[in-house]
């Protein structure tokens, strides 16, 4: 089954679920003291208040691939491919994924479906960045499969990456 993974009409997005007040005022207290030590704590309070919310998971993934943790963006990205996969009754694991499952998951939220394979996509990034190949090449392949059109650039990403490693072969 071939879907335009772009197309958001009347989408869901991941953020629409209610947030609970004091999660909402964590994540914004973080937010502006974004880089202070304290940041991270208020995003902590936040996860374990809420640990399935994806606002707190795309709050707590983002503070760590901006301060460039990338085995902690790594584990958040993780558990957040986990919350979306069940929110949309997908496998809990991506490696399990087929791309017959897409369909009935666009029903539920094409939206989701579209962040899910976003976070897909970041986390084979990540494993790459991290020098973990195999894994990294895994789930890329895994996204081109489920994203044939390549709308969401994993194609492109892992031919730049076999490209980097050919040049630096042949140096």
């Amino acid at each position: 089954m071939n879907m335009d993974l772009m197309d958001f009409d009347q989408a869901a997005l991941y953020f629409d679920d209610p947030i609970a007040p004091e999660v909402e005022r964590l994540i914004a207290a973080a937010g502006a003291g974004y880089g202070s030590d304290e940041a991270e704590n208020l995003l902590l309070r936040a996860y374990f208040l809420a640990p399935g919310q994806l606002m707190v998971l795309v709050a707590l993934y983002r503070y760590y691939f901006y301060q460039h943790r990338l085995d902690d963006a790594l584990v958040v990205a993780d558990r957040t491919l986990e919350a979306a996969a069940h929110r949309l009754n997908l496998p809990g694991r991506w490696q399990q994924l087929h791309p017959d499952q897409l369909g009935y998951a666009a029903m539920r939220s094409i939206g989701l479906l579209r962040f899910y394979l976003m976070v897909l996509k970041a986390a084979g990034y990540i494993n790459l960045r991290l020098g973990r190949a195999a894994e990294g090449e895994a789930m890329l392949t895994k996204l081109i499969e489920l994203d044939s059109h390549d709308r969401l650039g994993g194609k492109i990403l892992l031919d730049v990456y076999r490209n980097a490693l050919l040049e630096e072969a042949a140096a």
